[in-house]
């Protein structure tokens, strides 16, 4: 099994930061209308900083696992230091990259918690 399988399958398995954030203060709701996949991003933000970040989604195990990682390594960053986040780096996390028809599904949760940030810089 290669690293980016067994990395996606844990992460489907024991999603970490799912479920709805209390107290969240900025949010957004992504879609891929190709595959049906849905993805909600909550953030905690407090003085420019990520506190918390959670996740609701209904999607493949790609999109879950990419949810997963990217919602823990944003907690406790900055907005600044969150905009470094590519999906260059989500691969990294996972072990690789997902096939290319599939790349989408691991990119939709990053699109989302970039659209929830930037409601927090706008309100």
């Amino acid at each position: 099994m290669s690293a980016f399988r067994a990395a996606v399958l844990e992460h489907f398995r024991h999603p970490r930061n799912r479920g709805a954030l209390a107290g969240a203060n900025a949010s957004a709701d992504g879609a891929n209308a190709l595959c049906g996949d849905r993805v909600r991003i909550e953030l905690l933000i407090e003085e420019g900083r990520i506190v918390d970040a959670r996740f609701t989604a209904d999607g493949c195990a790609v999109c879950i696992a990419s949810a997963s990682v990217t919602t823990e390594w944003v907690r406790g960053r900055s907005l600044n230091e969150m905009s470094i986040l590519e999906t260059a780096i989500v691969h990294e996390m996972l072990g690789g990259a997902p096939a290319p028809g599939r790349e989408r599904c691991l990119s939709l949760p990053l699109d989302t918690l970039r659209r929830a940030a930037d409601t927090s810089r706008t309100s």
